[in-house]
């Protein structure tokens, strides 16, 4: 499972972001339906913890260029100096997606609301 979550997120697969979330949806919707009479909440959250990671870094990664970063910093409720310090920054992907102010900007709702599903909410789902 976590191979192919890590195949399906790489930052080189080429897919769009909507694709993306189109093969994370269909990939659980037919992971935890096999396996949902199995206790595994641990792995679960595990997963999806490093999940969120992966379309973090994903997002940052689309935002390319210091000018883009720093618009939607700001459109995510930065102050001007902050965004700035932060869209100028020169650390890799991997680390500013494990970083807090992008945990705090692009948080676990506005994933959720920007149609991305995760192993933990449809296990709950699949099990009610």
């Amino acid at each position: 499972m976590k191979a192919k979550v890590k195949e399906l997120t790489a930052r080189s697969n080429g897919l769009g972001y909507e694709q993306l979330k189109l093969k994370l949806k269909q990939f659980i919707t037919g992971w935890i339906n096999y396996f949902k009479l199995v206790d595994m909440k641990k792995l679960l959250k595990g997963t999806d913890e490093r999940l969120r990671r992966k379309l973090r870094m994903y997002i940052w990664k689309q935002w390319k260029r210091v000018r883009t970063r720093y618009r939607m910093l700001r459109k995510l409720d930065f102050d001007h100096s902050t965004a700035f310090k932060f869209a100028c920054t020169r650390k890799g992907y991997w680390r500013i997606a494990n970083s807090l102010f992008l945990s705090i900007s692009v948080t676990n709702a506005r994933l959720k609301q920007a149609g991305n599903m995760f192993f933990m909410d449809y296990f709950k789902t699949a099990l009610a």
